[in-house]
């Protein structure tokens, strides 16, 4: 079953120097029929205006990934970290007994446009980390990066949580197949472009949540950037 989440049925918000759209229930926006899928319990599309962020505050037993679209986006942390994530890198952070940070857009006339996505962890209590990697467009172009695994296969980061992270660019011509075991759900979020999956037309901010699938197809590709989950139940 693929049941098709538009983008323009997400929650939205504008803070004036903060534009998010919520593809779970967040904040202020509520939605009992989208609390989550899986694992998968938070994807936040924002734009940072410049100058402009997310002063220090704290979180626990969550991981927590951000996924760099354009701009840069300056983090800094309990744990010591200090540093600027661009595109093309993504960024963990296992919030386990508790961490603090901030997240800042400091270009004066640029701005930030970034995807942060929370997965419930498998285990509790863990003590906070923090990994950054960069994946070049390279080995993403015309097929599945893994980005984020439990293992830290193939170069992922490394998540305390039962899924696993991908991330493809896609042309026309081009496509991927993604295999799904039994009693898995997956979510695919189109960043942008268009693309098909399993035959379900997607266009810019739209979503495709499986269930009871077997496999993930993409085909029909124009101009897209894909991040695709594969989550247990």
């Amino acid at each position: 079953m693929l049941t098709l989440r538009p983008s323009q049925e997400r929650g939205y918000a504008d803070h004036g120097w903060l534009k998010s759209f919520h593809s779970f229930s967040f904040a202020g926006y509520y939605d009992p029929a989208h609390m989550g899928w899986g694992n998968l319990r938070v994807i936040n599309e924002d734009w940072i205006a410049p100058g402009k962020g997310f002063g220090t505050h704290g979180h626990r037993d969550m991981e927590i990934v951000t996924y760099v679209l354009q701009g840069a986006l300056a983090h800094k942390d309990s744990m010591g970290n200090v540093k600027s994530i661009p595109p093309c890198d993504v960024q963990r952070m296992s919030a386990g007994t508790g961490v603090q940070h901030s997240e800042f857009n400091h270009a004066p006339n640029d701005t930030t446009h970034l995807l942060q996505i929370w997965i419930a962890p498998n285990v509790l209590g863990v003590v906070p980390s923090y990994e950054q990697t960069t994946f070049a467009e390279s080995a993403k172009n015309g097929r599945l990066c893994l980005v984020a695994s439990p293992d830290g296969a193939q170069g992922s980061v490394t998540i305390h949580a039962d899924a696993r992270l991908y991330a493809g660019l896609f042309d026309a011509g081009q496509t991927a197949t993604l295999d799904l075991a039994a009693g898995r759900k997956a979510y695919v979020h189109l960043v942008r472009g268009a693309i098909k999956v399993n035959w379900v037309a997607l266009h810019t901010g739209d979503a495709a949540l499986l269930a009871d699938e077997s496999r993930v197809m993409l085909t029909e590709a124009q101009d897209a950037e894909v991040l695709v989950f594969d989550l247990c139940v």
